[in-house]
């Protein structure tokens, strides 16, 4: 069986984010860079699948940049066995993103598509579930277990009410939450040998995909400060701030 696991590099979760002065973006100049955290799940999630011998091949792929290499170099560190990079300087929105990933599954015909339900930048959430309509694939969302058995994949998946298993056929594409796994770290020998791992290369603009973004971004902003908070002498006090001031009760 082989897996195919989308990766994304996204700006490292310890980093505090700044915002250009014109409003214009995120400032990333001279910013730590990282493989995106739900992207780290789904890579953890596929080796843990191969160890119990449900897989055989782990396949990660990534869409962008040059430096883009450097989140798939981490994924074959970790246990991916090949990388496909999708070269693009462009700023693509989530559906131009599943329509790339469309081709490599057209080439690879992967079993099953294992990707975070979302990067921590943008937090859109929809690649995953165009994928699976552009491909026609069946879809778990929110994996929090994942077991495979008979030529079925079971998902147990988050709803706001709790927990829901669904059973898809193979191939089915799996989105990853928080709580599917711990991903691992890379060994010194692994990031070694994840050096001489081969890595296909392929430029976006030849894959036959209509590059042209249908997102504007029009401003971004940082979150408001939050306000200091102030003592009270006694409950009295404290009501009538929650009252008067905040407003929260009445």
């Amino acid at each position: 069986m082989k897996v195919l696991v989308p990766i994304k590099r996204a700006i490292d979760y310890n980093v505090k984010v700044k915002v250009k002065a014109d409003q214009s973006d995120v400032d990333l100049a001279n910013v730590k860079m990282a493989l995106n955290p739900f992207c780290e799940i789904a890579v953890e999630e596929a080796i843990r699948l191969k160890e119990k011998g449900d897989v055989t091949e782990i396949v990660a792929v990534s869409i962008g940049p040059d430096a883009c290499v450097e989140q798939i170099r981490t994924a074959l560190a970790l246990g991916a066995d090949r990388g496909i990079h999708i070269k693009t300087e462009l700023n693509l929105d989530s559906l131009q993103i599943a329509k790339l990933l469309k081709t490599v599954v057209s080439d690879e015909n992967p079993d099953l598509v294992i990707l975070g339900k979302q990067s921590i930048d943008s937090d859109n959430n929809q690649t995953g579930q165009m994928l699976a309509a552009l491909t026609n694939m069946g879809q778990g969302t929110f994996a929090s277990e994942v077991s495979i058995a008979d030529g079925k994949v079971e998902v147990t998946r988050e709803i706001d009410g709790g927990l829901q298993t669904v059973a898809l056929q193979l191939p089915a594409i799996i989105t990853t939450d928080l709580r599917l796994n711990e991903p691992r770290y890379a060994s010194l020998p692994n990031i070694m040998k994840a050096k001489r791992k081969p890595v296909a290369v392929f430029n976006a603009d030849e894959l036959g995909v209509t590059l042209a973004s249908n997102v504007t971004l029009l401003k971004v902003t940082p979150p408001a400060q939050r306000k200091g908070g102030v003592k009270v002498a006694d409950v009295a006090e404290l009501v009538s701030k929650l009252k008067d001031e905040a407003k929260v009760i009445s």
